[in-house]
């Protein structure tokens, strides 16, 4: 992914495209920190039932574990490991982790098997997933709370059933802070962050006014980072107004 020289969106954020840049392909080997991750998944989430495993990795080798519904945490949870077996590339002047893994919270009537993954309506979120925890790799740059990617140039939805086309980069108000971050040594701590789906005038309001707007109106919405694929547009013009 490349910066086109000097430029910016109306917010004053610098525009990426990732339509040239990439890296070839190159085969990853097993992960750094599964064992650690999966400890830390247990200790601040809950049991990890079944991870689903890549058979064959680009650049980095993306595992994707999952946390199944409990009366006290209603909903699924997929959190991935191998992301940051390699450093982003941060700037230096950007103060950044350079260690980071993803996840999702998906409501407790979610399909989450093999054989439901066939169909995207299903699937797409394990899709960004991985597509979103290779990103900084193939495209030898980072990501970092308030980013936000499109889904494709122009933006597509991800799904035949819901008009969600992006997403944010926020943490997770369904995990508790501890889990925010994990040491794994006094070079490397990974910080973990979710998912969020936008839709495309969430993203240009991001965009063009900044991300204050956006999640001021997300408050006064009651919307997190649980996916509901038919939730309220909070920056669609209604009568020429926001």
């Amino acid at each position: 992914m490349r910066k086109k020289d000097n430029l910016v969106s109306m917010s004053g954020a610098p525009i990426f495209r990732y339509t040239d840049g990439e890296k070839e392909w190159e085969a990853a080997t097993g992960e750094e920190c599964i064992e650690e991750i999966s400890d830390h998944i247990e200790r601040h989430i809950g049991k990890v039932s079944s991870v689903f495993h890549e058979l064959i990795s680009d650049t980095v080798h993306i595992d994707v574990h999952h946390v199944k519904p409990t009366n006290e945490r209603p909903f699924h949870t997929l959190v991935t490991s191998g992301m940051s077996d390699l450093a982003m590339n941060v700037p230096s002047e950007v103060n950044a982790t350079r260690y980071m893994e993803l996840m999702v919270t998906l409501p407790e009537h979610w399909q989450i098997d093999d054989a439901s993954f066939k169909d995207e309506v299903w699937y797409w979120p394990v899709r960004q997933l991985k597509f979103l925890a290779r990103f900084p790799h193939k495209y030898d740059t980072w990501l970092a709370w308030g980013h936000t990617i499109p889904n494709g140039d122009p933006a597509e939805p991800y799904a035949g059933n819901t008009q969600l086309s992006g997403a944010i980069i926020l943490p997770s108000v369904h995990v508790p802070e501890q889990f925010y971050s994990l040491d794994i040594n006094k070079d490397k701590v990974i910080e973990f962050f979710s998912i969020v789906p936008l839709y495309n005038e969430e993203m240009n309001l991001k965009l063009s006014k900044g991300s204050d707007l956006l999640l001021d109106k997300f408050d006064r919405h009651g919307i997190d980072d649980l996916i509901r694929i038919d939730r309220k547009n909070v920056a669609k013009k209604r009568f020429g107004l926001f």
